[in-house]
């Protein structure tokens, strides 16, 4: 995504400065993002980034995040992310015009189906996953995107030699062209599906080694 600038701001949590990478759109483009702020799917003007501490435990995200995004000059309706990785050591990947930036905390790797654990899992420790496709995805070609998206992180993990699927807590958010006649597909053997596939597991493999 750094075909966008990408700056490095901070914000005060816990005691402390943390890092917040900022992304602000040369235009408003449509997005369909997990994030705890500006989720799901519509027009987004930017996105955020920020890094907290391992202890974060916070139940009002979108609040936060949302005051963050004021008190760092963003105007509008955009998507924000939390993660305890460090994302200065972010990870980005290119292909064919996909640009792709992960962040990528391990700290507590799960298993999507495992049994219900007594113990409740940490809420932070992350994968975060931003992707910029250059051409219009009509609306379920977006959804289908995410799971491609998903896939190519689990893919990833597995590479790595990971057992585990992610952590409980990771988000994607994926964003492209308001304009133009959209495409229908977004699987990984589409033409912008597999072209994101690639760029992911590439970005969240590079996050991981980091």
């Amino acid at each position: 995504m750094d075909v966008m600038e990408c700056q490095t701001r901070s914000h005060r949590e816990g005691g402390r400065e943390w890092p917040v990478l900022v992304w602000r759109l040369p235009e408003p483009m449509r997005a369909i993002a997990s994030a705890p702020h500006g989720g799901g799917l519509g027009p987004r003007r930017w996105v955020l980034n920020a890094q907290v501490p391992g202890s974060y435990a916070r139940r009002d995200p979108d609040h936060h995040l949302r005051r963050l995004a004021i008190s760092l000059g963003l105007p509008g309706r955009g998507v924000g992310l939390l993660t305890a990785a460090d994302v200065r050591a972010r990870a980005s990947a290119e292909d064919g015009g996909v640009m792709v930036t992960a962040t990528v905390g391990l700290g507590h790797p799960v298993l999507a189906a495992a049994p219900e654990e007594a113990v409740r899992p940490p809420l932070v420790g992350t994968i975060n996953v931003i992707a910029l496709l250059p051409e219009r995805l009509g609306d379920s070609a977006l959804v289908n995107a995410v799971a491609t998206a998903t896939e190519a992180k689990v893919q990833a993990l597995g590479e790595l030699g990971l057992g585990a699927t992610g952590t409980a807590t990771d988000a994607v958010c994926i964003l492209c062209p308001e304009g133009g006649r959209p495409h229908l597909f977004g699987g990984p053997r589409s033409l912008w599906g597999s072209r994101l596939a690639r760029a992911v597991n590439q970005a969240v493999r590079a996050g991981a080694r980091r």
